[in-house]
């Protein structure tokens, strides 16, 4: 009754394997050139077969993924690892891991807008 497809539209993948929030999103990086499929861009109406590899651009980042099983139903976030491998080179790890601790370190702390303790300390500041 639950067969496995032999192919599958390549959105509707993405999506079932959590790696966008909704088939939507996945069809939007489709059509921007964000989703490549052995290195060649693809349409969201791209039939893919297990045993490929699918290349998503996040920003400056490129995460690669390695299709295990096929399935057309969104799953639990624990199962994922049955249908997909992350297969994203050690390097492009460390460049995004830098980036965050990058990110991390640039956050000036009191910058933006006040927080409920700084106010009440600056109202208090006032009516003095």
């Amino acid at each position: 009754m639950n067969t496995i497809p032999e192919k599958i539209r390549i959105d509707k993948w993405l999506w079932a394997v959590r790696l966008f929030k909704t088939r939507s999103l996945a069809s939007t990086a489709c059509e921007n050139g964000k989703v490549r499929v052995q290195e060649q861009p693809v349409k969201a109406s791209r039939m893919i077969k297990a045993g490929e590899t699918i290349a998503l651009r996040n920003g400056a980042f490129t995460y690669e993924y390695e299709v295990l099983q096929l399935t057309e139903n969104r799953m639990a976030a624990k199962l994922v690892t049955e249908y997909c491998k992350d297969i994203t080179p050690q390097s492009e790890l460390e460049r995004i891991k830098l980036h965050a601790l990058q990110q991390k370190l640039q956050d000036n702390r009191g910058e933006g807008r006040p927080t409920k303790k700084d106010r009440r300390e600056l109202d208090e500041f006032t009516d003095s």
